[in-house]
């Protein structure tokens, strides 16, 4: 008997959504990195969680896949693109995955009420409620470093911008228990 809950076209696109989330944590940490290397500890270290609760997006979705009698595909990872120039242009490429990642959950939401995948639609609302936030932080990032003069940010401001970061909370509260420490 199939036990496989999941559509071919599902679980095609949550595998691809494995892998999407799997490519950010790469890019956090690749950010993370460069951040550091620049002296912004505070940064980095927001970066290098953000990292971790990609991972940890991941692992829901692999979860899920295994939950509802699929297969988890492991893909390979793009290589993370090359460091940003300055603080600003960090913040504007991770605005922008962001942004392509809620596009992405979006069509998983699209393609699970096309097929009726109640299951699947509900799943993905936490990822859709997530996207809101991860979108507003970066916008909040982006208007922050615009009243400090962007680019031209001065050492102070990105001091202190780096002291904030460093000290925000790890990670939205999960709507599932689901984690890469908690598979």
């Amino acid at each position: 008997m199939d036990t496989n809950r999941l559509s071919k076209p599902i679980e095609d696109i949550l595998n691809k959504q494995l892998t999407k989330e799997a490519d950010a944590a790469q890019i956090y940490l690749s950010y993370g990195v460069w951040a550091d290397s620049e002296g912004y500890s505070g940064i980095s270290n927001f970066l290098f969680r953000h990292s971790q609760e990609e991972r940890n997006h991941m692992t829901k979705v692999m979860e899920y896949i295994l939950e509802r009698g699929g297969k988890a595909k492991i893909s390979a990872l793009s290589a993370p693109p090359k460091d940003p120039k300055n603080v600003q242009e960090c913040f504007e490429k991770i605005l922008k995955h962001e942004v392509d990642n809620t596009t992405a959950i979006y069509g998983i939401v699209s393609l699970a009420q096309e097929e009726k995948d109640w299951s699947t639609w509900n799943f993905a609302q936490w990822f859709v409620k997530e996207q809101i936030e991860e979108e507003s932080l970066a916008l909040d990032v982006l208007d922050k470093l615009k009243i400090a003069g962007g680019p031209k940010a001065s050492s102070e401001s990105l001091l202190y911008l780096d002291s904030l970061l460093g000290s925000k909370d790890d990670e939205a509260d999960l709507a599932r228990s689901v984690s890469a420490m908690n598979p």
